[in-house]
């Protein structure tokens, strides 16, 4: 360690060098933070995680039949079924699949209209392949959204994988907030076209019923009463035809329950032409009812025919109408996205809305307030979804840092009894996000996907303070007892101390990086085994060069001779 110290001993007495080591010190730090902005590393809540199964949502129009969401999803396994990877598939018509992590926010079991279906895809082992879940679905997406989803019109297909952590609804959602439904509706509409022309987002999607013609059969009570009918006949053949019921029950030695028997027309029967009214008046015509007399009356003679609007469901978030749109990353941070698609919004809606901002640092900065210009109504746009999770994440992280931060200098300020070196201590500490940051980008050049700064990589950052500082601090005592002790110069005493914890400090270091280094390949623990090993690599460097320089410049280290020495016994590297 001798060449350390000469080393140090060295860029001490010259100005010049202790200028250039703070200056390139500064630049470094600076340059990894503009490694955010510049997108050179990417921020996220948690990174993809491959798992044995993924699940795809079909839903057509609502108001679409069964017919039609079965042939997108038929034309859906149909692609899937030469995929090596793929040990077998399951769909579910008109509902969801059994409940798994994802489906438990995304409403799976919920479903039971004929305009959806689900399939389960389930994988090889993710050990025994080379392609992870998420890149698969990355490859597969838009290959099958582009075959399938024009077989009927307006109808999406969303991948759905099983979340790395915390489940949300979306990668994004923004909730469309306000009392006029039908603005509202025009509103997500208009944000959902928005998502849709963003670059790194898929399977965007609005959260509403789609408003649609359709036929009511209304039973003219007169003319069932003239004809010698009733009108629980003519319910009965109406359900019997197009829904199906129970006409009577079945016992067996075998089932201590009646058997329910279920009475409906054949597929044949009952499927119209076309979706035209003509359609549907031959389809009744054909059935008939007897009246009391024997004498055979057509359905058409006693039902109405009338043409509606559908009427939507209406959802409420905190007493108030809403519709959601989501949309999830494709292999992107979210962050990115949603600020060039709130940019969009901003100059879209500003020709007919006044467009305010949410004010302050609040947990919904993202929010964008709507006033109508022509009648003064009020909409809001709120986001949310993984990205509201990742917010309040990394603020409670930073709170977390901070308050770490506060404790450490406080403790350090008592043991001193100097703010300066408690200073030192502390930058020398935080310099470590310099690794941390440096680490993230250099992980990204080997990895297949992108390798993200993410929730558990800030928790190493956290982690390494306390072991940055513990290199400060054997510095800075250890310097103190040789200049009180052993009556040494400061320019010396800095040098030697440099010099002699090099070791313990390169050997803490070395250790941290072996066990650190089986997190690295982790999916979800990747970004902390990063930031650990390559912020105490930083730290390591930092702790012998900037905070010597540090030492050397602060008058709280100009230390005296002590006439009553604690230290007994200095070992020094010869």
């Amino acid at each position: 360690m001798k060449g350390l110290q000469k080393f140090i001993y060295t860029i001490l007495g010259s100005k010049k060098k202790k200028r250039m080591v703070i200056i390139l010190t500064a630049v470094a730090f600076f340059a990894t933070l503009m490694m955010f902005p510049t997108k050179m590393v990417l921020a996220k809540m948690l990174p993809g995680k491959s798992d044995n199964t993924f699940s795809i949502y079909v839903d057509t129009p609502t108001g679409s039949s069964i017919e039609q969401t079965k042939k997108v999803s038929e034309c859906v396994l149909d692609m899937l079924q030469n995929e090596k990877n793929i040990v077998n598939m399951e769909l579910f018509e008109g509902q969801g699949i059994p409940l798994d992590y994802a489906g438990l926010v995304k409403g799976s079991a919920m479903k039971h209209t004929e305009n959806v279906a689900e399939i389960a895809v389930n994988l090889t082992d993710k050990h025994a392949r080379k392609e992870p879940s998420f890149l698969m679905v990355q490859r597969l997406r838009p290959v099958v959204k582009k075959k399938c989803e024009p077989l009927v019109k307006g109808s999406t297909i969303k991948f759905v994988e099983q979340p790395a952590g915390p489940p949300t609804l979306a990668s994004i959602v923004v909730e469309v907030h306000g009392e006029n439904i039908d603005k509202i509706r025009k509103l997500s509409k208009e944000v959902a076209a928005i998502l849709t022309k963003t670059d790194g987002l898929v399977d965007v999607d609005v959260m509403a019923d789609d408003i649609y013609d359709k036929y009511e059969l209304v039973p003219d009570k007169e003319k069932i009463a003239r004809s010698g009918l009733s009108v629980e006949q003519v319910n009965n053949i109406l359900y019997l035809a197009f829904e199906g019921m129970e006409i009577a029950h079945k016992n067996s030695k075998d089932n201590p329950d009646q058997i329910p028997m279920f009475l409906i027309l054949s597929k044949e029967s009952k499927s119209l032409e076309s979706h035209s009214e003509d359609a549907l008046v031959s389809k009744i015509s054909s059935l008939n009812l007897m009246n009391q007399k024997g004498m055979l009356v057509p359905l058409s003679e006693v039902v109405h025919i009338r043409k509606v609007k559908s009427s939507p469901s209406i959802m409420h978030k905190d007493l108030e109408r809403m519709i959601n749109v989501v949309a999830e990353t494709d292999m992107v941070s979210q962050v990115y996205p949603l600020l060039d698609a709130r940019e969009k919004m901003i100059e879209y809606f500003s020709k007919d809305y006044n467009v305010t901002k949410e004010p302050g640092m609040s947990t919904y900065m993202f929010d964008l307030h709507l006033t109508d210009k022509k009648t003064g109504e009020k909409f809001l746009l709120r986001w949310d979804g993984e990205m509201k999770v990742t917010l309040d994440t990394f603020r409670d992280l930073g709170g977390a840092f901070i308050a770490a931060l506060v404790l450490i200098f406080l403790l350090l300020v008592v043991y001193y009894k100097s703010f300066v070196l408690s200073g030192i201590i502390l930058l020398g500490s935080f310099l470590s996000i310099i690794g941390v940051i440096l680490g993230h980008w250099v992980a990204n050049w080997f990895t297949s996907e992108t390798f993200f700064l993410t929730a558990t990589s800030l928790i190493g950052f956290i982690a390494l303070m306390g072991i940055s500082s513990r290199n400060s601090l054997l510095l800075i005592d250890f310097a103190k007892s040789l200049m009180e002790c052993r009556g040494m110069e400061k320019r010396e005493a800095i040098a030697v101390a440099t010099a002699t914890r090099a070791k313990p400090i390169a050997l803490t270091a070395v250790a941290i990086i072996l066990g650190s280094a089986l997190l690295a390949s982790d999916p979800v623990f990747g970004g902390l085994g990063v930031a650990l090993i390559s912020g105490t690599v930083a730290a390591v460097f930092v702790s012998l060069l900037f905070v010597p320089v540090l030492m050397h410049n602060a008058k709280a280290m100009d230390f005296e001779p002590a006439d009553h020495c604690d230290v007994k016994n200095i070992s020094i590297t010869k």
